[in-house]
């Protein structure tokens, strides 16, 4: 009889999980990195299928995941000694994501639990992982916040609390503004559900951050071809440098 139950119980939170699904949509799914490239601003906005009525309590809240490539990262710690700055700790963080932005409908505590933030990694130390660090490095939690508070100030992490429009428990938007200095790459995009500071449905996609025309060509050739790189370089420096000194011995004539 308890077993017969707890199958019943089950099988109602499943239903529960599943009778709110999200459909997405983006204002674009690919991003072009030009020569005149100063950022982009994505523009992320869905709706939220279902399959019963909406439950009013708890509200429904949205939670919105834009990430980067990840790449690890050596931080290194100074200290002035002798009056001179010197490098006296290093942690090698195994991985950092290259961009990050976290989009809430509400306060992030609010909206999602430390549970279900470990367990998804969606908060911006979550998402920086570090295996281990030097045991004679102290504090090597303090080398994370050093790579958050500095990406933070680029614009390449972002914590949007509030910004998630969400219009009768149904539909959502937002907009995260992507600085000019991108990495190349797929950059996931990731919906959270949350009704009480849980996860009641999630859902992935990516946008595709390429350099497009000459800035592509160029980025080739300098990793496939590096001698030829080299001397077109080279080529481009002589041949700018001569112009310039005949365009100022023809100013000096005049």
């Amino acid at each position: 009889m308890m077993i017969r139950i707890l199958s019943v119980l089950l099988a109602l939170i499943a239903n529960q999980i599943l009778a709110e699904e999200v459909v997405l949509g983006l204002s674009q799914n690919r991003v072009a990195i030009t020569a005149n490239f100063d950022g982009s601003k994505i523009l992320i906005f869905g709706a939220v299928k279902r399959e019963t009525e909406i439950q009013q309590e708890p509200p429904l809240e949205v939670v919105i995941t834009v990430s980067g490539p990840d790449q690890p990262v050596t931080v290194r710690r100074k200290e002035k000694k002798l009056g001179i700055w010197v490098n006296v700790d290093s942690v090698d963080v195994d991985a950092a994501p290259s961009f990050y932005a976290v989009a809430t409908s509400g306060p992030f505590h609010d909206v999602l639990s430390s549970v279900e933030d470990l367990r998804h990694k969606v908060s911006l130390p979550m998402a920086i992982r570090s295996v281990g660090a030097p045991t004679n490095v102290e504090d090597a939690q303090t080398f994370s916040e050093a790579i958050i508070r500095i990406r933070s100030k680029s614009g390449l992490y972002q914590m949007l609390e509030d910004t998630v429009i969400v219009d009768q428990q149904t539909l959502f938007q937002t907009s995260i503004a992507m600085p000019a200095n991108l990495t190349e790459g797929d950059y996931e995009t990731r919906i959270f559900l949350t009704r009480g500071g849980k996860v009641v449905s999630s859902f992935s996609t990516s946008i595709d951050v390429r350099k497009v025309g000459l800035e592509r060509w160029l980025f080739n050739l300098s990793r496939q071809k590096p001698l030829a790189y080299g001397l077109l370089s080279l080529a481009i420096a002589i041949a700018a440098g001569w112009g310039a000194s005949a365009a100022f011995r023809m100013f000096r004539q005049t």
